[in-house]
């Protein structure tokens, strides 16, 4: 794993670091932006488990609507309860990453456990509510009234993430059982996250069928982060769809679904992004995250690019990389200085809250759902 930290910093990553930033200039220097890599295990065949009932094939993303509200018709007004919430459905989404969860960090990515938890702590001091990157690509945020929804992503599957104990339950100190106490002591914030896994997930060995189908049972998601963690920037088209397809084939035997998202490795985009997206009846993905250095934009926005979408390190306000104004941290900080930026829910999923002088900002296709005061 350090080795790949370390040619980490010559892979190139674009397709970051534009639109939405601080004051001053929030876009981070080219250096910063290459150094990316994600804690990567060594590739291991799982223990071979029975198949899964043959599942239906990969779910394409949702159909785009079309209004019946005329483009230049006013939105009807929001009802008083979104108004008093100061609601703005338009408003960024911090989708943290984290990689490795440890006792005592080694690597520029790892986080302890205690980091973890006063991170996770703050989130839902803050008003902060956790849904999955599948849930915010598809815009099902159904976050109560003035609170904010955030995106939950570990990168890589190491047993710092998830592990079972003896009864089959999650391992103390890992992100699952850390995520699951943070929530007993924080009623609301909801513990579910979306781990982008590799080939060996979690180090479970011949028990991954049966932790894979914990996560699922308990509400967190599973996504592609391709067999090997290779850079898809450097393949071709038939490499980059053999690296997710076969994780992907695998995946569907421990779990008998496909998975809805994919995180790049490195967030390094392949030559043609479309080889990524979708093949055919193997893998087809709803959304496509990037690595990041700023929240995504609101899955409502017109400026949402469902297949380009930003996440933040989890680090704290340090030099490296910039992380004092990049990093989760920073970006948190900010959002709590500045809550007229963030996405505040109206606490009603039917409808879209916004300021009025935000009303450019909203997808052409959703004017029907739109509201504003």
């Amino acid at each position: 794993m350090p080795v790949l930290h370390k040619l980490a910093g010559a892979v190139v990553v674009v397709a970051l670091v534009l639109g939405f930033v601080l004051p001053g200039d929030r876009n981070p220097p080219e250096a910063a932006t290459a150094a990316r890599a994600a804690a990567t295990p060594p590739p291991a065949a799982p223990a071979s488990v029975a198949p899964s009932p043959e599942p239906s094939g990969p779910a394409a993303p949702p159909a785009t609507p079309t209004p019946t509200t005329p483009p230049d018709a006013p939105l009807p007004e929001a009802a008083p309860a979104a108004r008093a919430a100061r609601a703005n459905e338009l408003g960024v989404v911090p989708v943290l990453m984290y990689h490795r969860i440890v006792a005592k960090p080694e690597q520029s990515l790892d986080r302890s456990v205690g980091e973890l938890r006063a991170e996770l702590t703050a989130l839902a001091r803050d008003g902060y509510v956790p849904v999955t990157a599948a849930e915010f690509v598809r815009g099902d945020l159904d976050v109560p009234a003035g609170r904010h929804p955030v995106v939950l992503t570990f990168d890589d599957g190491t047993p710092g993430h998830f592990a079972l104990d003896a009864n089959g339950a999650p391992a103390p100190d890992t992100a699952v059982a850390v995520l699951r106490e943070v929530a007993r002591a924080h009623p609301g914030f909801r513990p579910v996250a979306t781990f982008y896994v590799n080939e060996d997930m979690f180090g479970l060995g011949d028990r991954a069928a049966e932790g894979l189908a914990w996560l699922v049972r308990n509400g967190f998601e599973i996504g592609n982060h391709t067999r090997t963690h290779a850079d898809l920037s450097a393949l071709t088209k038939k490499r980059v769809r053999a690296e997710i397809g076969d994780l992907e084939r695998r995946i569907v035997e421990l779990t008998g679904a496909h998975t809805a998202t994919l995180a790049y490795p490195f967030g390094a985009v392949p030559r043609t992004p479309s080889w990524a997206r979708r093949d055919g009846d193997r893998y087809g993905f709803q959304g496509v995250f990037l690595a990041g250095w700023r929240p995504s934009e609101s899955p409502f926005a017109a400026a949402f690019d469902r297949y380009a979408i930003n996440r933040v390190r989890s680090e704290g306000k340090i030099k490296e990389n910039d992380c004092r104004r990049y990093c989760s941290v920073a970006w948190l900080e900010h959002l709590r200085k500045n809550p007229g930026e963030r996405y505040t829910s109206d606490g009603d999923p039917a409808t879209i809250t916004f300021p009025r002088a935000a009303s450019d900002r909203l997808a052409s296709h959703l004017r029907d759902r739109g509201r504003v005061y």
